[in-house]
């Protein structure tokens, strides 16, 4: 395959300053099981069809032991930024006390590489991994786990923090917390709406907490990583559940985050299932500690209809995971992805206006977006031209944003790599680059070839 592939989709003109990246997370694709402690997605997977081919985290990637060629990757490719996770129990196989020096070994390997080929290194603390020890004992649905969370924050910025130019605390705390806790599609299973509400209070006190820890230990430019989505209803029957649906996934961070404290509504609406007892006043201010930049995950919109009205499934949108709300359903529209979400490059913009209105003056990046499609292979040639397309016109959204003043300054495509798509295994693909799950071996999409072209042209 050559560049002459992906030209049919036309090249955009970055500006000057705007920073292109790739994203991955630690559990999707490092493997290496052996060289840290187990988390709950690792007992998750253990469990007969909680991921739907059967994928476990080892070998996932095989990222570690194949670090120079994916590093060979990302420099093949011309992005600025890389944005990686940590693995909570690579570091601290317990999640708390010991320090794995062998995990703290990998993260230089990796952070040293990416400074040698110039490309800034982006760290999330916390990609949904959390070790076993500290899920046993309650997971995010008690505050032990939020202080531990702090205690390996301080850990990496006192390793890594004269080295890595962007933290983010967590990524996209309403998936552990409403999927993981609420709805029982994602790790650690459990379908307890009360939990769910106590997790999502719990990940944000970590934040807050850790925010602290970082900057105390030196490091620069923190912040978090959200998965805003736009809710949005053409009913007006339906305007009480989209308002709580939205409250749930978007209001209940970006009021926390804003020093507003926990939405109102959603108190009341979820009365009946939570009385809020782990709710402490002296938190608020810890949680709203202020972040020098915050991040947006966009990949579709949330259209809110009533029952009757109820569209094809899309992961991710279902009424299980927004305890509280008055009876409702999705329906979202042509086209798709594979993962079921409509396509709708607008709703990026909606997005990325929602956050400027609750946090404004805060810079913004966008952390992740990307699409899982159909691919055809040609002659080792890997066409996927609905992904590209999608890059092209959400890439475009942005820019046109960023020239209208909102403060927007990166965009990540997700992901780097094919990799283990949490409860659907390898099942669903968004990587820029083909993995093969039996082999490991590495091959460039078209999409690849097209972005490479927007980062590295941009830079000739």
């Amino acid at each position: 395959m050559t560049d002459d592939d992906a030209a049919a989709i036309p090249d955009l003109e970055i500006p000057t300053g705007f920073e292109l990246g790739v994203a991955t997370s630690a559990w999707q694709i490092e493997g290496d099981l052996a060289g840290r402690g187990r988390c709950n997605w690792d007992d998750f997977a253990d469990t007969p069809g909680a991921i739907v081919d059967g994928a476990t985290g080892d070998p996932a990637c095989d990222h570690v032991h194949r670090l120079e060629e994916d590093l060979g990757l990302l420099q093949w490719l011309g992005v600025d930024t890389y944005r990686f996770s940590f693995s909570w129990p690579r570091v601290i196989p317990e999640g708390t006390g010991a320090v794995n020096s062998a995990g703290l070994d990998f993260y230089d390997r990796l952070i040293d590489g990416l400074l040698e080929r110039g490309i800034a290194p982006a760290a999330t603390l916390y990609h949904w991994d959390t070790p076993s020890p500290l899920e046993q004992a309650g997971g995010w649905t008690v505050r032990a786990t939020a202080e531990a969370f702090a205690e390996y924050a301080a850990v990496l910025a006192e390793h890594f923090s004269d080295r890595i130019e962007r933290w983010a605390t967590l990524n996209e705390p309403w998936c552990p917390a409403f999927l993981g806790y609420a709805a029982g599609y994602f790790a650690p299973g459990r379908t307890e709406p009360d939990a769910a509400l106590a997790a999502a209070y719990h990940l944000m006190l970590g934040h807050g907490l850790a925010v602290d820890r970082l900057r105390a230990a030196g490091a620069r430019s923190v912040g978090i990583v959200l998965n805003i989505i736009p809710t949005v209803t053409d009913d007006p029957k339906m305007a009480e559940a989209t308002r709580h649906v939205d409250g749930i996934q978007n209001r209940l961070w970006l009021d926390l985050l804003a020093g507003r404290g926990i939405p109102e509504d959603i108190r009341g609406n979820c009365a009946d299932l939570t009385d809020w007892s782990f709710v402490r006043n002296e938190d608020l201010p810890i949680i709203a500690t202020p972040i020098d930049w915050i991040g947006e995950n966009y990949y579709s919109i949330n259209r809110v209809v009533s029952v009757e009205e109820a569209g094809s499934a899309a992961i991710g949108q279902d009424a299980s995971m927004f305890p509280g709300a008055p009876e409702h359903a999705f329906s979202p529209r042509p086209p798709f992805t594979d993962m079921g979400w409509e396509v709708y490059p607008p709703g990026i913009v909606m997005a990325l206006e929602q956050i400027s209105e609750a946090l404004p003056g805060i810079p913004i990046f966008i952390c992740e977006n990307g699409a899982a499609v159909e691919e055809d292979n040609d002659d080792d040639a890997i066409r996927d031209p609905i992904r590209t397309r999608y890059l092209h016109d959400h890439l475009e959204q942005v820019l046109g944003a960023r020239s209208q003043g909102i403060d927007v300054r990166g965009y990540y495509a997700w992901s780097l790599l094919d990799n283990l798509e949490w409860a659907s295994g390898w099942t669903k693909k968004f990587g820029l680059i083909r993995v093969d799950p039996d082999t490991g071996t590495r091959t460039p999409k078209d999409s690849a070839y097209w972005y490479r072209r927007q980062s590295v042209g941009r830079n000739a």
